[in-house]
């Protein structure tokens, strides 16, 4: 063996390559890609590899004996590199039409991804038209899109003159000798997750118009790579994004370059009063609304993990309490079923995540006992070990009190079904984050709460990052089976994030995913990839966190009664 080849283990077999060698190199040479005949997006082709189980493109260099395991575009992994890539070919076509106005990625939303212009140039349908057609005038070339490397002096220069402003504030508060780059023709741009190599396997996408001056860019759902689905709208979801957005502008904080620079410049203090001022009002605006309904006697609260359900319903009991109501909090955890009784899911393991994991039967008894003014002795489960207790206490309702119900089958009508709906208010609440990494980078709703559940299952469980990142894949079966499709069932949503609460729990997290090693290969793979995210990430003091945040149900040091 030649002192500059390496041995690459790909299955059941030792491939020696010289050192040098990229992935896709190595794929063509063991088959994986046949270059005569070409692979279009249909023949779901590899795209990329777990390089000792961690994701690279097909442009990434062997330089050293590792595992490579090929990935293909059809499933979890491809998925990410495929709506990571479909973005960056939007990104490439608008800076060839409108050169001299700058493209902000907005949010995720359904199917698809919101983008709008900075200026609020209003996108007329002929617009789009000629957007999607340069984009499809780029697939059809199968162009390559290139990694490359600048020194750092040269890719700040880059994004200064192309008024990437995000992107360069980002870059202001890193200190990288290089700075990874992808390149399409003449268009240079920073991805912080792998890209696809090729154009030409970018086929099963929609532009089109979007509220007033957006558009959306459509990508197929998890289930069906195939094609897209029937559009469906969502504008209760959209009207939150919007809210947010204006409330980006009062905190004049729009992408995580921004917030790390007040965070050298010690003014984050002041950002952190701000944003806990401007959720503080939201929910004193919801108890008002509750307050206008005379009828309401049932608040249900609901929404996917780690979204803050807890917090959020203690403090508004709090601005419930000040308008005059009395109000008895209901945890739905509290009625979970022996774990022997919970329905199995498809893996034959206990589903904690279905209506059937609850014990419904129980919670509508107790409802219409205390409807009907009866005391009840409230459950307690212990999910040490297993175990329903009762509350010493019992409670009552009079004409003043309000049930305050959370859980996450909250929007589930099966729950409540025999309750005039008159009397109930609902309330969907999620960590949907409004910032960016830059201009073309979102930061990843998913991600933030997943980040939010490990440092709490840490804190309160003792659980390691590697059992909670196991158990994510299951958490979001549940969500997408038994919360995502009843959240417009709500009478309001609110956005549970905190614009800068990324730089709290980053120094919480990083020490956890830094636990997660190669030899871990379900779980590895995520860890690396948010350690890499949490790299652009400037801590933040914890201590500036008030107490009665929304932050602290995860950090710890809550005021309300939080495990």
């Amino acid at each position: 063996m030649n002192m500059k080849d390496i041995q690459i283990t790909i299955g059941e077999k030792i491939q020696t390559v010289a050192m040098g060698t990229t992935v896709e190199e190595l794929l063509i040479a063991t088959n994986y890609i046949d270059t005569s005949t070409g692979h279009s997006y249909f023949d779901n082709p590899y795209i990329g590899a777990l390089v000792n189980h961690e994701l690279q493109s097909c442009a990434k260099i062997l330089t050293s004996n590792c595992s490579l395991e090929p990935v293909r575009l059809f499933g979890d992994m491809g998925k990410r590199m495929y709506r990571h890539t479909i973005c960056y070919l939007l990104c490439s076509a608008v800076s060839m039409l409108f050169p001299d106005r700058k493209l902000v990625i907005g949010h995720s939303l359904g199917d698809g991804y919101y983008f709008s212009f900075d200026d609020e140039y209003t996108l007329e349908t002929r617009d789009i038209a000629a957007i999607s057609s340069t984009m499809q005038s780029l697939v059809e070339q199968n162009l390559p899109i290139e990694e490359i490397s600048l020194p750092y002096s040269e890719a700040l220069a880059y994004f200064n003159e192309k008024h990437f402003e995000q992107t360069s504030a980002l870059l202001s508060t890193r200190n990288d000798p290089v700075v990874e780059l992808y390149r399409l023709s003449g268009y240079l741009d920073i991805s912080y997750e792998p890209l696809i190599g090729k154009t030409g396997l970018l086929q099963v996408w929609e532009l089109k118009p979007y509220q007033e001056k957006g558009m959306l860019l459509r990508y197929p759902r998890s289930y069906d790579f195939l094609k897209l689905d029937t559009y469906k709208d969502n504008p209760l979801l959209f009207s939150v994004f919007k809210e947010y957005k204006a409330w980006g502008t009062i905190l004049k904080v729009q992408s995580l370059g921004q917030l790390n620079r007040m965070g050298n410049q010690n003014t984050v203090g002041s950002f952190i009063r701000l944003a806990e001022a401007l959720q503080q009002k939201k929910i004193s605006s919801i108890a008002d609304k509750i307050n206008e309904h005379g009828n309401v006697k049932f608040i249900l609260i609901a929404g996917p993990s780690s979204s803050g359900k807890t917090t959020f319903a203690y403090k508004l009991c709090t601005q419930l309490q000040v308008l005059g109501k009395k109000t008895v909090k209901i945890s739905l955890d509290n009625y979970y079923l022996d774990i022997k009784q919970v329905p199995k899911d498809e893996y034959n393991k206990p589903d904690l995540e279905a209506l059937e994991a609850i014990d419904v039967a129980q919670f509508q008894k107790d409802l219409g006992l205390l409807s009907e003014g009866n005391s009840v002795h409230l459950p307690i489960f212990n999910f040490k070990n297993a175990t329903r207790t009762y509350e010493k206490e019992a409670v009552t309702m009079d004409k003043r009190t309000l049930l305050v119900i959370e859980g996450i089958h909250g929007m589930n009508p099966q729950l409540i079904s025999s309750i005039d709906r008159d009397m109930v208010f609902r309330i969907y609440i999620s960590a949907l984050t409004q910032l960016n990494l830059d201009d073309h980078n979102r930061i990843s709703t998913t991600d933030n709460r997943l980040i939010r559940r490990m440092v709490r299952d840490n804190r309160t469980r003792g659980t390691n990052a590697e059992t909670t990142l196991s158990m994510w894949p299951s958490v979001q079966r549940g969500e997408n089976r038994y919360i995502f499709p009843y959240q417009n069932n709500a009478d309001i949503m609110i956005n549970s994030a905190l614009d800068y609460e990324l730089g709290v729990l980053a120094p919480f997290a990083e020490p956890l995913l830094k636990m997660v090693k190669p030899s871990q290969e379900m779980t590895y793979e995520t860890a690396r990839r948010l350690l890499r995210f949490l790299d652009n990430v400037n801590p933040i003091a914890d201590t500036l966190v008030p107490q009665d945040s929304l932050l602290r149900e995860f950090i710890g040091g809550s005021e309300f009664d939080v495990v």
